[in-house]
């Protein structure tokens, strides 16, 4: 684990990440947080809450909108801790990916985070249906990532792959862009990539 960790921090750090300018935007922010367990490293993620009236039952990294007194770590800090009970220190974050712009009219900032010790999920009812620790290696699935035509019209939309089915972008986006930038050190961009138009509801 701590061979992976020096590897991503490095990654990161030489990473020149995408900032788009929020002006009349809503800012958010994710987290894609790291943490062993028995079978390896993961990632946590969840299933949105089924009752909820945006995105009900979509797989989803915890996350939210930022408030005026936060940046991006703090915020994706703080959804963190309301969705799933994990808290983050500050200084847990290890870096930045590029900022995405959803159909939902959100300029996104996904914050990646190492926990050096497994924690326990809690999540809670009116966020989050269910939440898991991923394994690292269904990122790296052989038909990953799965691009698709959108029925809209646009850029193809990408898929990754986790827990036996396939995610859908934006996730899939962070998802993606963290395996090739944070994992294997190939620089990539998420501008270009397609978005389900429910996603926008």
């Amino acid at each position: 684990m701590d061979a992976l960790r020096v590897r991503i921090e490095t990654n990161l750090a030489g990473f020149e990440r995408v900032a788009l300018d929020p002006t009349g935007r809503r800012r958010a922010a994710v987290a894609i947080v790291l943490n062993p367990t028995e079978t390896g490293p993961a990632y946590l993620l969840t299933r949105r809450a089924l009752h909820m009236r945006r995105g009900a039952g979509n797989y989803a990294l915890p996350g939210g909108n930022v408030d005026a007194d936060e940046d991006a770590i703090d915020a994706a800090r703080r959804e963190t801790e309301e969705e799933v009970g994990v808290r983050l220190p500050r200084e847990a974050a290890l870096g930045l990916l590029d900022d995405f712009l959803t159909l939902g009219g959100h300029v996104v900032t996904p914050v990646v985070f190492w926990t050096p010790t497994p924690v326990t999920l809690t999540p809670n009812p009116q966020e989050v249906h269910a939440a898991w620790f991923v394994p690292l290696s269904d990122l790296d699935h052989p038909r990953a990532p799965k691009r698709v035509k959108n029925p809209a019209g646009g850029p193809p939309l990408l898929r990754m792959y986790a827990r036996g089915g396939w995610v859908n972008a934006p996730t899939a986006a962070w998802l993606w862009q963290f395996r090739e930038v944070c994992l294997h050190g190939r620089p990539c961009r998420t501008d270009a990539i397609g978005q389900p138009s429910w996603t926008a509801r």
